[in-house]
């Protein structure tokens, strides 16, 4: 019984993996707007980076909250988690379409779609769990009733809940030492967010098989990193997937992932 418990586990964490995202939904609030590929965020490749990709999201989520009026009474977010799936490349140059809608919510926390669709065919498709903060405490706050019902508009999931994707320990083996820059460092006094994917960059250029075609990343924050902590990031690459684990005195403080997904 055990083993086939832990099978059925093994099984619902593939799927949670691999599953599709959220389609854009036919109505309530998205917020549309158009951007430019910066030349900033391009690879050697001239295609757009994912560190550069995490930028657009950031962006994406303060223009937001400005567009709806709620910059002031919801101004402090944590990512918790983000899904990135690279379905076509986006060259440059080229122009954005940048959509953002709610996929999930709870008092507290939502989850954010963010579509990117280029003009010359890319497509990059990303999600991410925001935790909506108060910055004296350093704990969840409740949403506006209003930015709740706004944001409630775009899906039927009103009790989200929180699940982790990528729980695996980290190799024994060391890792290989990665500082940040002191540059790299946001108003919480954290490593930003949009930094961890510098790192995931480095790695996943030594695994071009992986993002021959559609593939998906994954990145998990469990705990803060700080300017100057001593961080080593351990990676196990396999056929299937490269993971990728940031560790401070051995702690995981986050976890990423990068691996292909089915072509349709």
């Amino acid at each position: 019984m055990k083993n086939q418990l832990a099978g059925h586990a093994d099984r619902a964490a593939a799927e949670l993996l691999s599953a599709p995202l959220a389609p854009v939904p036919g109505s309530g609030h998205i917020f549309d707007v158009d951007r430019r590929l910066s030349t900033v965020d391009m690879d050697e490749n001239r295609t757009m980076r994912i560190d550069g990709i995490a930028r657009h999201l950031q962006d994406a989520g303060v223009d937001h909250l400005m567009h709806i009026g709620s910059l002031e009474s919801h101004p402090h977010w944590i990512v918790r988690r983000t899904v990135i799936d690279v379905l076509r490349p986006i060259a440059w140059p080229t122009r954005l379409r940048v959509r953002r809608w709610c996929s999930g919510i709870s008092p507290r926390w939502c989850t954010m779609r963010v579509r990117i669709d280029s003009d010359a065919g890319g497509l990059v498709d990303t999600e991410g769990f925001w935790i909506h903060m108060n910055k004296a405490t350093m704990s969840p706050s409740r949403l506006t009733d209003d930015f709740f019902d706004l944001m409630a508009t775009t899906t039927d999931d009103h009790r989200l809940r929180w699940r982790q994707w990528l729980d695996a320990p980290a190799p024994a083996a060391d890792g290989r030492r990665y500082a940040f820059r002191r540059a790299d460092t946001d108003h919480f006094r954290h490593i930003t967010n949009t930094a961890y994917w510098h790192a995931v960059h480095e790695f996943a250029a030594d695994t071009p098989g992986l993002t021959r075609g559609p593939h998906r990343y994954i990145l998990e924050y469990n705990k803060p990193i700080r300017f100057g902590e001593p961080l080593d990031i351990h990676a196990v690459d396999t056929p299937d997937a490269l993971t990728l684990w940031f560790t401070v005195d051995q702690e995981t403080r986050a976890i990423a992932q990068l691996r292909p997904l089915e072509d349709d």
